[in-house]
């Protein structure tokens, strides 16, 4: 569902994060040491986020939310580590009263032991990120709960219980037995005190944040290489979608929560930034240096040519 009718109503007005602009790399892992001060990224979409979630929830629960049985433990560690850190980080936005956490600037009232509820469900309804977590099995790590209300071109029901080896298959240069998947592997083996993040960008037509794709949608993008977008202007379309990623081990189950914050920005925002000749020209670059393979997971086999030249405008602009 669209927030906006407007391209130029931004669901966020700034481009927040632009690792598009070398400062991170396309098919590569990418993380790097994140201060925990800096966990959740809390702005002012927060309402337009939750009240995304809150519809998503009434009307595809079940595509949103997945939990296995004896998660329950793990999603309550999750939930108290928010309920920590948020008031103590962001105190003029969050406020804990007795059994809830208050958004007063909102009007939101967040029940804290609703018995109804998963605790994760209720940890998600806290922030703007999708919260997925991680376990560890006989078979590797694998996703053993999460709420993915904003997904990437993604089916949270279809990688619901398999391991990372799995999940990444679709991805070129890291599906099973390939040297980046054991070193993700081995990373979240090794992964304790220190969290880390990484960041992703994607091209999309609109400003959905409910975005999936099942693997059978995928195959078919790929063969048929549909354009995404119209034969209209295409910056006019045309949305940049980042993805923040973070991951951290949870100290008393063990397992490891993965977040995933989404900003979504128009394509002719970029044309408008101070330094839009440096950033366009390295988005022109990472796009131009994709090969097939990765054209095609990412949906830009038919449109990559058409964005180069409209990001080397931009560069070349005055």
């Amino acid at each position: 569902m669209p927030l906006n009718d407007d391209p130029d109503d931004a669901l966020n007005e700034t481009l927040t994060h632009t690792p598009y602009d070398g400062s991170s790399q396309p098919f590569t892992i990418g993380l790097k040491p994140l201060d925990p001060h800096e966990w959740i990224e809390i702005d002012g979409d927060l309402e337009n986020y939750l009240a995304e979630k809150d519809r998503l929830y009434g009307a595809l629960l079940e595509k949103v939310f997945v939990a296995e049985a004896d998660t329950g433990e793990a999603q309550r560690e999750i939930l108290d580590a928010l309920v920590a850190y948020l008031p103590e980080r962001f105190p003029e936005t969050y406020r804990r009263i007795g059994d809830a956490i208050e958004i007063p600037a909102l009007g939101r009232r967040i029940a804290l032991n609703a018995a109804e509820t998963p605790p994760l469900r209720t940890a998600s309804l806290l922030v703007p990120e999708d919260l997925i977590l991680m376990r560890k099995g006989d078979n590797g790590w694998r996703l053993a709960a999460g709420s993915l209300c904003f997904p990437s071109s993604w089916s949270l029901t279809e990688k619901f219980g398999k391991p990372l080896h799995d999940i990444h298959e679709p991805v070129p240069g890291f599906g099973p037995g390939t040297r980046p998947a054991e070193l993700i592997e081995r990373m979240f083996d090794r992964l304790q005190g220190q969290a880390v993040e990484r960041f992703n960008w994607s091209l999309q037509a609109g400003d959905a944040l409910y975005h999936p794709i099942s693997q059978r949608q995928r195959i078919d993008r790929a063969t048929m290489q549909p354009s995404k977008f119209s034969e209209d202007e295409i910056a006019a379309q045309a949305f940049i979608r980042v993805e923040r990623q973070t991951l951290r081990k949870l100290p008393k189950s063990q397992d490891i929560l993965f977040t995933i914050r989404i900003y979504l920005n128009p394509l002719s925002m970029l044309g408008k930034h101070p330094e839009r000749a440096t950033l366009a020209a390295s988005f022109a670059g990472q796009l131009a240096g994709l090969d097939q393979a990765q054209l095609d997971y990412k949906g830009l086999s038919a449109d990559r040519d058409r964005l180069v030249a409209v990001l080397s405008q931009m560069a070349g602009a005055s």
